[in-house]
């Protein structure tokens, strides 16, 4: 099974990215409704929910994730 997940911009939150992308991921399907048992638990769309919890284990492991606008400002300088 293939499933999408889209992340959208929600305005007024600084987390929130100024563009989106899609990840196209698999999933084993039990973990796909965990995440979205947790994400209405949370009141999170599932989306959102992923974002937090890879910003969460970055961070946790000390990824650094640059602010969006750092990154498209050094796409442009090439």
């Amino acid at each position: 099974m293939r499933y999408n997940v889209h992340l959208f911009e929600n305005e007024g939150n600084s987390m929130s990215p100024g563009k989106t992308a899609t990840l196209n991921l698999r999933i084993n399907p039990v973990l796909k409704e965990a995440v979205r048992v947790a994400a209405v638990r949370d009141h999170r769309s599932v989306a959102n929910l992923i974002e937090v919890l890879i910003r969460n284990h970055c961070q946790a492991i000390g990824v650094p994730i640059p602010e969006q606008q750092t990154l498209f400002e050094e796409d442009s300088d090439e």
